[in-house]
């Protein structure tokens, strides 16, 4: 609801690529209701992307059961910075890399994989597109298809040349309009620590971050003997996920928390763990509406939402 009582005016950054430029462009030709239109399309994103971690969650067994509540938690503890719930080129990139990591669980134990590895590095080449840092991502899935199939030269190859296809089509407008050249196709890269401002609240929401997300590890490791070799592996792709998408943001740096709403997706998955395993109730119902009531203060009780 505070996206919508306080929208933000869609102002582009220096990490924003072409792509999100696009869309920013054509969200600001909509009129001056183009700042709603941009909240909504956050909305719209954010469920989205909770129920694309539900799916791979439950379809790969990941937790055992079915539930919901890796979706939950996903929108739970994006609730706990502004930056998470406004529209960013990361949101919209985090789609791609959600969907490109639904493609990636599914080649375990498949023989021919050709399309489907080409198709994860277009995913992930249209995500850098969008918000360059996410070019990282590709170590990530290149060592998920290494741990769960047998390596091949070829299959590594067509995964590259996914990645480098939008890039191939961008240079080829650029060429056929003439405006061609090293600095408009090329991002500019640095790599620095970023400079973010410490609160009281920053600290209260890391720490309703870390504790169900080492809770989560704790009780994942603690069940590891009981799951299948597909879905150890499938939880080690995303503790690496996880620790890559913490040094993102360090990629062209920029003053906001929008950056590190990639590790929000891993976080969530954990954090269903720390909900879904406890053999007692109150531990995780103490968690929940702990977090849901500090939410709800810092949305309506402080001015860190307007």
């Amino acid at each position: 609801m505070p996206i919508f009582l306080h929208p933000k005016p869609l102002v582009a950054t220096q990490n924003d690529a072409d792509l999100y430029h696009g869309l920013l462009n054509a969200l600001r030709s909509t009129g001056p209701g183009n700042a709603m239109l941009g909240s909504l399309l956050a909305l719209v994103l954010l469920y989205a992307q909770a129920f694309m971690i539900n799916y791979f969650m439950n379809e790969f067994r990941m937790l055992g059961k079915a539930t919901y509540l890796p979706a939950m938690a996903y929108l739970l503890l994006t609730s706990l910075l502004p930056e998470w719930n406004y529209l960013s080129s990361p949101l919209v990139a985090a789609t791609f890399i959600l969907w490109a990591l639904i493609v990636l669980y599914r080649l375990y134990n498949v023989q021919v994989a050709r399309g489907p590895i080409f198709n994860i590095g277009l995913l992930l080449g249209i995500a850098s597109y969008i918000y360059f840092p996410s070019a990282a991502f590709l170590l990530c899935f290149l060592i998920g298809m290494m741990v769960l199939k047998p390596f091949r030269l070829n299959e590594v190859i067509l995964f590259l040349l996914g990645c480098v296809t939008p890039y191939y089509f961008y240079g080829s407008y650029l060429f056929l309009t003439g405006n061609l050249s090293f600095a408009s196709f090329m991002p500019h890269v640095s790599v620095k620590v970023p400079q973010l401002r410490s609160t009281v609240w920053l600290a209260a929401s890391t720490v309703l971050l870390t504790i169900p997300f080492l809770l989560g590890g704790f009780f994942v490791q603690s069940h590891l003997h009981k799951m299948l070799i597909q879905v150890r592996k499938n939880w080690s792709i995303l503790l690496l996920y996880l620790v890559l998408a913490f040094f993102v943001p360090f990629i062209n740096t920029y003053e906001s928390f929008s950056n590190w709403i990639l590790v929000a997706a891993p976080f969530a998955c954990f954090h269903a763990a720390t909900y879904f395993f406890p053999p007692k109730a109150w531990l995780s119902n103490l968690l929940f509406f702990l977090m849901v009531g500090y939410v709800l203060y810092v949305q309506y009780g402080t001015s860190l939402w307007q």
